[in-house]
């Protein structure tokens, strides 16, 4: 579905990926790991089609040679943080129906837009204008918009930022039943345990590199002390696989 082959992308002449290969299948979903500037949201933007980059082909085909028309039709992009406006929460989900409205939304744009905002949880504000809502609302305000878009590729960017314990259960619960439905989900994380507790497999990178890439055969403490410097173990609590660092 979305590959990369030997990525590499540099800001104002300092390379911060550098020569990273990925293939992401439908079904998939697939976490991203590792420190501060280890470039994972520089490779998530160049996924997106944000940056301008070589390397980057989604259904086999060279990412700059869709427009970006049809290029929303097949990726959604979550970002960090989103700034909020005066558009109502209905209004700011409903761009995500850009790819596909023509003047005027039809009665499908309504009613994925609605579909969206009920998968969230969010359908009771969606007369508030975004401005008037917590950081956490606005946080799945975002991904009610891309979802939204009904993309094959859903690309998120450390999408738990602001919520609280109970919603970021919800929104990974969420992403892992968007990959059991076929879509590709590829989502940088910082909180290790949520992402080995729903991801399937793991993208760990390191100053630009991919450092280890797989499920969890590949996790390991000595992989741990190299990705981010600390000693950890590695147990099981429920069932649940956990880092703990020593």
């Amino acid at each position: 579905m979305i590959e990369t082959k030997n990525l590499r992308f540099s800001y104002n002449g300092m390379e911060v990926l550098k020569g990273v290969d990925f293939k992401g299948e439908k079904g998939e979903f697939i976490g991203i790991l590792g420190p501060n500037g280890a470039g994972k949201t520089t490779f998530l933007r160049c996924l997106a089609g944000i940056l301008d980059c070589r390397g980057v082909f989604v259904r086999g085909k060279p990412l700059n040679e869709y427009s970006p028309r049809d290029l929303a039709r097949i990726v959604a992009y979550v970002p960090q943080r989103v700034e909020p406006s005066f558009l109502t929460v209905f209004d700011t989900v409903l761009l995500g129906r850009r790819p596909y409205m023509g003047l005027t939304p039809s009665d499908s744009d309504i009613k994925t837009v609605e579909e969206a905002l009920k998968r969230l949880g969010i359908e009771h504000l969606s007369l508030k204008r975004t401005n008037e809502i917590s950081g956490g609302e606005l946080q799945k305000v975002s991904i009610a918009r891309a979802l939204a878009q009904e993309p094959q590729i859903l690309l998120m960017d450390e999408p738990t930022n602001n919520l609280d314990l109970r919603s970021q259960l919800e929104v990974m619960r969420l992403a892992r039943e968007l990959a059991n439905d076929g879509k590709t989900v590829v989502t940088v994380m910082h909180d290790v345990n949520l992402a080995l507790r729903f991801a399937k497999r793991f993208l760990f990178m390191k100053d630009g590199k991919k450092m280890a890439d797989g499920g969890l055969e590949v996790l390991n403490e000595r992989l741990f002390e190299e990705v981010y410097g600390v000693k950890v173990e590695i147990g099981e609590i429920g069932g649940v696989l956990v880092v703990v660092p020593i």
